[in-house]
Formats: structure tokens, C-alpha cells, sequence
């Protein structure tokens, strides 16, 4: 089967959906460090990277036309999916490592989620 490469505006760059994720880890990273303690340093890493991971690895392998399109005015499919994934994400890793203030966690996870979804909505 030959690769046929389309050029729609509904499809974005590997480059724009990393600069779309690396913003989102930078302000869960920002966030982070506001909630968490000080010495939770570890926990603090992990939203950044995590949040950072979900976004590229959703909207790398969901970029394609029907998702992308807005299907309420300004929100698209993947726009409301990606930071369901982040909110899965920094689920798990909470799951797996408890965090060191599980309840001050709970909040920069749920504002990391809330910035994942603002991000997607205006940088893609």
C-alpha cells in the first residue's frame, strides 16, 4: 500500500503537537511546584513528564481529520480527549507511587488536567 501524504488543516505537524505538549508540561510543572511540598520534587517531575507524555502520544496517534475537527464551536473530539488521558496518566503514576501529599496531589492533578485541556483548545 503506498503512503499517500495529505496536506488538510485538519491534520497538524509532529512539531506543533510537540510544542502543544511541552507547553502543557510546562504549566503542569508550574503548577506542581505551587501545590506540591517542596520535597516532593520526584512527584513534581512526574506531572511535567507525564502530562507532557499524554498529550503527544494522544494527539500523535488520534491526528486525523474527524477527530480534529470542532465538532461544538472551537472544541474538537481530541481537544476533550487529550486531557482525559493526562487525568488517567497522573492517575496511574499515584496508583503505582503514592504521592508524598496525596491530597495537595489530588488538586495539581486535577488543575494539570484542567491546563491540558486549555492548551489543546487554543494552541491546536
Amino acid at each position: 500500500m503506498p503512503l499517500v501524504i495529505t496536506s488538510s488543516s485538519e491534520i497538524f505537524s509532529t512539531a506543533h503537537i510537540g510544542l502543544t505538549a511541552a507547553i502543557t508540561g510546562v504549566l503542569a510543572l508550574a503548577v506542581a511546584i505551587w501545590r506540591l511540598p517542596r520535597a516532593a520534587w520526584p512527584d513534581m517531575a512526574a506531572v511535567a513528564v507525564l502530562s507532557a507524555a499524554s498529550v503527544y502520544l494522544w494527539r500523535t496517534s488520534a491526528n486525523m481529520t474527524p477527530l480534529n475537527k470542532d465538532g461544538l464551536p472551537g472544541f474538537s473530539a481530541n481537544d476533550w480527549a487529550a486531557p482525559v488521558l493526562t487525568y488517567v496518566f497522573l492517575s496511574l503514576y499515584a496508583d503505582v507511587r503514592i504521592p508524598a501529599d496525596p491530597r495537595r496531589y489530588a488538586q495539581t492533578r486535577a488543575l494539570a488536567t484542567l491546563a491540558s485541556l486549555a492548551v489543546n483548545v487554543i494552541t491546536i
